[in-house]
């Protein structure tokens, strides 16, 4: 009985969007309310009676005249104190979207030659360019936003800063390169949120991407940019990393946009699994269509063709998520999204002083209105 009436208390008071109770056994205490109401209307009763009895007229008057309300007003003000006072007790807590400490974001973005594609207006690039200039200029000035680019190489060609006009000239330097290396992109972004690291930024996986796996090369007219690839001199032996639980790092996220598959660099899958046991969460952004587009790109032709299947896992992995794009608009509405999705996030907090400081300035209504109306409180 006990329980299920704590549930119901829990449940009831649960038709407030999403508020709840830390101690919701103590809600028993609410079964005062109804008793303090009961006894408010015999202890009227009894005076109404005790005015009829003695010939006080002025005292029936006050109870039934046309002013009969104010009366009635201070104690339900009262009530309505003592209420909110008793669910303070039982500790409620609510969603509210609070924001994020989520202090850098690395935007790891495509700049193979199948970006050049026109399918999207004016082009892939200069899309993606746009809306990602838009994006930064969205979040809030505190938080710090890198820029890595990849093609069949990966290059940190802004570290992460607040200010948004190198961020912008970062990405106005983009020049298209071939082949495409998403997981490099990926360990090239984890490298930049831990410097002290050593990921393997210049090796492969036993699959093998071929081409392309120098980390830097091809790079140089970006200007500002560095390889990560060599640690500092001096360094030693750096210990294991000990996995935690993916999506838990909150300082940092990636957001990983590419139009194409995977055919250079580190396995991407691989890469993914190594932010995932760091705690990062890799959001991916896939642009263009998965049946694909032919590009000319440097006196060839290639097919464009998105791999959604490994952008999802990647995502699924790492505890981020996956958005498509098949336009430039779709990407304005993708990144709009995303800044949403990074600047707040909804946690459970406690707000027990909320409902207290309510019950407080009920209990000085009602005290203030007494005083006023009838010369004593309530």
């Amino acid at each position: 009985m006990m329980k299920s009436l704590s549930d119901f208390g829990t449940k009831a008071w649960g038709l407030v969007p999403h508020i709840s109770f830390l101690s919701p056994m103590l809600l028993w205490l609410l079964l005062l309310v109804p008793l303090l109401v009961g006894l408010y209307i015999l202890l009227l009763r009894r005076r109404k009676k005790v005015a009829l009895r003695y010939g006080n007229m002025g005292v029936v008057k006050l109870a039934v005249g046309p002013r009969a309300w104010r009366r009635h007003l201070p104690p339900a003000l009262f009530l309505g104190a003592l209420t909110l006072m008793l669910l303070a007790i039982a500790r409620p807590t609510a969603e509210v979207s609070l924001p994020s400490n989520q202090a850098t974001v690395i935007m790891a973005m495509d700049v193979s030659g199948s970006m050049r594609a026109r399918d999207v207006n004016p082009s892939r690039i200069q899309a993606s360019q746009t809306a990602a200039k838009a994006f930064i200029k969205n979040q809030p000035k505190d938080v710090l936003v890198g820029v890595v680019a990849f093609a069949g190489t990966a290059l940190l060609v802004q570290s992460p800063t607040v200010d948004r006009l190198q961020l912008n000239a970062a990405i106005d330097r983009f020049e298209l390169q071939r082949a495409t290396a998403v997981g490099s992109g990926i360990l090239v972004s984890m490298q930049t949120i831990f410097p002290a690291e050593d990921f393997p930024l210049n090796r492969f996986t036993s699959d093998g991407y071929g081409g392309g796996g120098g980390f830097g090369r091809g790079f140089g007219r970006f200007g500002g940019g560095r390889s990560l690839t060599d640690r500092r001199p001096g360094d030693g032996p750096k210990k294991p990393h000990v996995p935690v639980e993916p999506g838990s790092y909150k300082n940092a996220v990636i957001i990983l946009l590419t139009d194409g598959a995977t055919n250079s660099g580190y396995d991407p899958i691989e890469a993914a699994r190594i932010a995932a046991n760091y705690g990062v969460r890799v959001y991916t952004v896939g642009f263009g269509t998965t049946r694909g587009n032919i590009v000319g790109f440097g006196g060839f032709s290639m097919r464009a063709q998105l791999d959604e299947d490994s952008l999802k896992k990647i995502a699924d992995m790492t505890r981020g998520r996956y958005f498509h794009a098949a336009s430039a608009e779709d990407l304005k509405t993708v990144y709009a999204a995303l800044s949403k999705q990074l600047v707040l996030e909804t946690k459970q907090m406690e707000i027990t002083a909320f409902f207290a400081a309510l019950a407080s300035l009920l209990l000085m209504a009602a005290g203030g209105l007494s005083l006023a109306w009838f010369s004593r409180i309530l």
